[in-house]
């Protein structure tokens, strides 16, 4: 099966929290690797490799050789642990892959052909992307990297399904088998409050000038009394 990360671990013969605090201070990764036959094993990672690995993309969704004390062992990643605050590797999850077995794996969908599609370039629509990744199910060596959706054909009002998206020989989007046609990508018409703001704000402007009027016959009538108040006064004298 092809690989595309070589990742080398030390056994991992200390437990509990303590010695994992440890081992962290010490550059040092605590992680799990799981499935087939074999009982779990409890294995050591490089905390500064594994942060440069991980900042691509691939490394979630493709199958590492993994290299424990010389011993081969191909594995997907299943979890990472980080910690809430720092850049810090707290725990990992690895589950063991098999020529004959089919693994379930969530991979990224990559979106082209948005700008110059007519929904967008000529109708004025949004796009809206309703899943960044899918979970497929197949065998090791048919496992993609990624799902493409293609978007340069959709108009407004357009959507694509998981049902729309091409897939390799051999490989199923999970939710599809479960009946489930999720949507993946719409263009739609920008929010009808967008368009009705400038309308909105043209009545804001008008209001202050509408309530002018009042305001001006309100000094009128209080300048009333105080006219009659003068005149009174004339006759006195």
């Amino acid at each position: 099966m092809k690989t595309s990360f070589d990742l080398v671990a030390d056994p991992r013969d200390a437990q509990g929290k303590g010695a994992s605090r440890r081992l962290r201070r010490s550059g040092k990764v605590p992680a799990i690797l799981y499935g087939g036959p074999q009982a779990p094993r409890q294995i050591l990672l490089d905390h500064q490799n594994l942060l440069t690995l991980l900042v691509n993309e691939r490394f979630y969704s493709t199958i590492l050789s993994l290299s424990i004390g010389g011993e081969k062992q191909a594995a997907i990643l299943k979890d990472v642990q980080r910690h809430p605050a720092k850049n810090q590797i707290l725990h990992m999850d690895l589950q063991r892959v098999f020529d004959n077995e089919a693994i379930r794996m969530s991979i990224p969908l990559h979106f082209k052909g948005a700008a110059g599609s007519p929904g967008v370039k000529t109708e004025g629509g949004i796009v809206s992307h309703l899943l960044n990744q899918v979970e497929v199910l197949c065998l090791p060596k048919d496992l993609p990297e990624f799902v493409e959706v293609d978007m340069s054909e959709m108009h407004i009002n357009d959507m694509k399904r998981l049902s729309d998206l091409p897939l390799p020989a051999g490989v199923q989007f999970v939710a599809l088998a479960h009946g489930r046609d999720e949507p993946v990508v719409s263009i739609h018409h920008p929010r009808a409050e967008e368009a009705e703001t400038p309308a909105a704000t043209e009545a804001a402007a008008a209001a202050p000038a509408a309530g002018a009027a009042p305001a001006a016959d309100a000094k009128k009538e209080e300048a009333k009394p105080a006219a009659g108040a003068a005149k009174k006064e004339g006759g006195k004298k």
